[in-house]
């Protein structure tokens, strides 16, 4: 569980115009891990501008630096060159719930409000009501153990919220659940991003998923990871992942993926 605010970060030249609160803009960045004849470059100059409320899902190959890229935008990793801003606080999301063992639901999503400054006798009734907002306050004091993947999943959702920021990024978040939950996670994600108008980057490998979630889907080519690919959703919602629209623009993305990988291994 990580909360960063964040400023224009390490830059060559000068900085832009700052973004708008929940806006993330990238511009030229690339970010190199270790030095010399050991050096790998993980994401190389990456341009992507994120408007405030956006819902960007972003998919391609495994190793293209699609957890790179939300590690840079989260703060836990500085770009080598290039600009990166962040209008607002980030918070992260991962595949794993990652919830103490010991602590219940509620105390799990207090703990995130002891992390931000909240005063002590609220952070309870404030845990409880998060927990209302993710369909699962009868569940408060239940331990993980007790919970459901799906319902262990609403709890780090909750404690996304707890954490008051204005952009969430999201590591493949739904993966390690079966297909009925995730159809059900889809719709408690959507619901809850609109209702908070939060600004949300979602890391897939499901292409399907990237369209059914996103206003917008970019596809990160590898060796260096680039975005080479980016397809503007203006499907009307609710969407499921059935729909005949869906899995037509999810072929043209996989279309596009299975170029660019095609390009590396020919």
């Amino acid at each position: 569980m990580t909360v960063t605010e964040n400023e224009a970060r390490p830059a060559s030249g000068a900085a832009p115009e700052p973004v708008a609160h929940g806006g993330v803009r990238l511009t030229g960045v690339t970010k190199v891990f270790g030095r010399g004849a050991t050096a790998t470059t993980a994401v190389q100059d990456v341009d992507l501008d994120v408007r405030p409320g956006e819902f960007v899902t972003i998919v391609g190959a495994s190793g293209c630096g699609k957890s790179t890229l939300l590690s840079l935008v989260a703060g836990l990793e500085q770009v080598t060159t290039g600009t990166l801003e962040v209008g607002g606080r980030v918070a992260l999301m991962f595949q794993e719930a990652t919830l103490l063992p010991w602590l219940t639901a509620a105390q799990n999503v207090a703990l995130a409000l002891k992390l931000r400054g909240v005063a002590r006798a609220e952070r309870t009734p404030q845990a409880h009501a998060l927990l209302e907002r993710v369909r699962l306050g009868a569940y408060a004091d239940k331990r993980p153990h007790e919970l459901s993947g799906g319902m262990r999943q609403r709890v780090a959702l909750a404690r996304v919220l707890a954490q008051d920021a204005s952009v969430v990024c999201m590591d493949e978040p739904l993966g390690a659940l079966d297909a009925m939950t995730r159809d059900h996670m889809h719709d408690e994600i959507e619901r809850v991003a609109g209702e908070a108008g939060l600004t949300v980057l979602f890391v897939t490998h499901n292409v399907r998923e990237a369209v059914r979630l996103g206003d917008r889907a970019v596809l990160m080519g590898s060796s260096p990871g680039r975005v080479v690919h980016t397809e503007h959703i203006d499907l009307p919602r609710p969407r499921r992942m059935e729909d005949p629209e869906v899995a037509r623009r999810a072929g043209s993305l996989t279309a596009a993926l299975r170029e660019d990988v095609a390009r590396h291994v020919g």
